[in-house]
């Protein structure tokens, strides 16, 4: 190989061959690395794309950046079906096989104690979203009120009582939907976590930021064995209509990257 070695994941030797058609970044098709009893998974890139000064300027190009973490992502999700992968973060890139040597080297005691944890096991990603406030979006606009008379020189008795009671019924419902949405949350989550064999509580996502309907009240990653898969997706479907006004997503199953200390979901 000539170029920068991008290393998508490190995992065991693995028997089964990945897709002939799979590409990854940049297009090039990924390679295995063995080495130590361990396999790096690499592909070639261009050090006019992926040098330290050019990464620098990708990172502000989001459309370069997603194409390359569809990419990343596309192999991790091939390694996925056939073992046990660690996926890297994204853009890990050594100038050549031997530094990629070296890595493994520096590393191979928690390459393998963390492949011994997650050996068929998978991560499922569960968010829960508060689908309104309805006390803004349900609560019809108040009408103008009508003209007075010109005779009518004083204002309306309890007209401004009436503002601050409609203020403050708002106030308590978005509090009480609120408060019922974190109620929900934790119960799918205990329920969930019974299940898992660990998980990881994310920030909940910025709605501006992600793009996404709804306020996020749970943003969380279950590690499950692949065995258990079924049942684990079975009662998060259970659970999808018990509360209206919430939203439950599931995503998965994945490598364990909320498990392997690289990237977070």
């Amino acid at each position: 190989m000539t170029g920068l070695r991008y290393v998508y994941a490190v995992c065991r030797p693995f028997g089964t061959p990945l897709q002939a058609e799979l590409t990854g970044v940049g297009g090039a098709p990924p390679a295995l690395l063995h080495h130590h009893g361990l396999v790096a998974v690499v592909s070639t890139v261009p050090e006019a794309d992926f040098s330290e000064e050019a990464l620098k300027a990708h990172l502000e190009d989001l459309d370069w950046l997603a194409a390359t973490a569809r990419a990343h992502q596309g192999v991790v999700d091939a390694l996925t079906t056939v073992t046990t992968p660690l996926p890297l973060r994204l853009a890990t890139v050594f100038r050549d096989d031997s530094a990629v040597r070296t890595m493994i080297e520096a590393r191979e005691d928690d390459f393998h104690a963390l492949l011994d944890r997650l050996y068929d096991r998978v991560e499922w990603g569960v968010k829960v979203y508060m689908e309104a406030e309805p006390a803004e979006t349900a609560a019809a606009p108040e009408p103008e009120p009508e003209p007075e008379p010109a005779s009518a020189a004083a204002p309306r008795p309890g007209s401004g009582r009436d503002y601050l009671r409609r203020r403050r019924e708002r106030s308590h419902a978005r509090e009480e939907n609120w408060q019922r949405a974190e109620r929900f949350a934790h119960a799918l989550h205990e329920r969930l976590a019974e299940r898992a064999e660990d998980f990881r509580l994310h920030p909940p996502q910025n709605a501006a930021l992600s793009g996404t309907a709804g306020r996020n009240v749970l943003n969380a990653a279950y590690l499950v064995p692949r065995t258990h898969s079924e049942e684990f997706v079975e009662l998060v479907d259970r659970t999808k209509d018990d509360e209206p006004g919430f939203r439950v997503e599931l995503t998965g199953p994945w490598a364990a990257y909320s498990f392997t200390g690289e990237a977070a979901s």
